[in-house]
């Protein structure tokens, strides 16, 4: 089985690739001043952790047009100009920065969450652990929609923080490791 190492190492890189049917990216916002949490999804996406001689890097890109709030309207209404503008913007892409070790399988990640044309700098923490034959990552965190130039909604009925969540099932990459080489 593979050992975590989530230090920089001075060997060769290992990378892990997201598995989607067993990963999951989920947002919470508030709605109606706070009194109503709306719950979604995004059904495709992919990414992957690396970890090499050059650090740890951590990559996920989301398909705005996977987003499932179960209701269509809403879901029409998220992808447009107010949001997340899908037609000039397909993707919410977030590239790690800086990854360290803070103990017990735990990460601190610092990157830029680009969305809607804006890109943001985000810190949060994840754990990772073997899951599967695999490794698990789950991160959280808390963001401002209107930080990408999202709006509030009409009369301000948007909270102003969001909550992402990301659970995601890895499976070792040895091949593109390999044609990297």
């Amino acid at each position: 089985m593979t050992t975590i190492n989530t230090d920089q190492q001075a060997g060769e890189p290992t990378r892990w690739s997201v598995e989607p049917g067993n990963s999951s990216v989920t947002f919470d916002v508030k709605t109606f001043w706070g009194a109503v949490t709306v719950r979604g999804t995004f059904d495709r996406f992919d990414g992957s952790y690396e970890v090499g001689p050059e650090g740890t890097k951590i990559t996920l890109t989301v398909d705005v047009d996977s987003l499932d709030t179960g209701n269509a309207k809403r879901d029409k209404h998220l992808r447009s100009e107010d949001f997340f503008h899908l037609a000039a913007h397909p993707q919410v892409r977030f590239t790690s920065t800086r990854v360290r070790p803070a103990g017990d399988g735990m990460l601190l990640v610092e990157g830029n969450l680009e969305a809607a044309g804006q890109v943001v700098p985000l810190e949060l923490g994840a754990t990772v652990r073997q899951a599967d034959g695999g490794l698990e990552i789950t991160g959280t965190t808390a963001l401002d929609p209107g930080s990408f130039g999202m709006s509030r909604g009409q009369f301000g009925m948007i909270r102003p923080l969001a909550t992402l969540s990301v659970t995601a099932h890895l499976n070792e990459d040895t091949s593109s490791i390999e044609a990297a080489a």
